[in-house]
């Protein structure tokens, strides 16, 4: 899985950043491996659209399953959801902690669903 994680340094044990469109760094990480690459959010300092910008640049990455972030407005759910994209938000502590979080509870959303149905 590819999940990106709106951060506020460029590694794994940098904390979440609460402002998705204004986040200093995206990484975009392989939930297996924790391989990651960091990405300079160039919207940062837009003073409106951020999200919207950084939800539409997210899209079209490709190959993206989740976005991982503090907070996210609505517009930016949109755009990342229309893409197929999972949103995740008011995740906190580091990036390497909110991606495993995450991934534990996709795995227990999936059992619950197939035992479901």
């Amino acid at each position: 899985m590819r999940i990106i994680a709106v951060s506020e340094g460029e590694s794994l044990d940098s904390y979440v950043a609460d402002d998705f469109g204004h986040a200093p760094f995206f990484l975009l990480v392989d939930s297996e491996t924790l391989d990651y690459s960091v990405i300079v959010n160039e919207f940062m300092d837009s003073e409106s659209g951020a999200g919207m910008a950084v939800a539409r640049a997210i899209s079209g990455l490709g190959g993206v399953d989740a976005v991982l972030t503090g907070g996210i407005g609505m517009h930016g759910i949109e755009i990342l959801r229309k893409a197929g994209i999972d949103v995740s938000s008011d995740e906190e502590g580091t990036v390497e902690e909110a991606i495993r979080d995450y991934i534990r509870r996709v795995e227990r959303r999936k059992k619950f669903e197939s035992m479901a149905g």
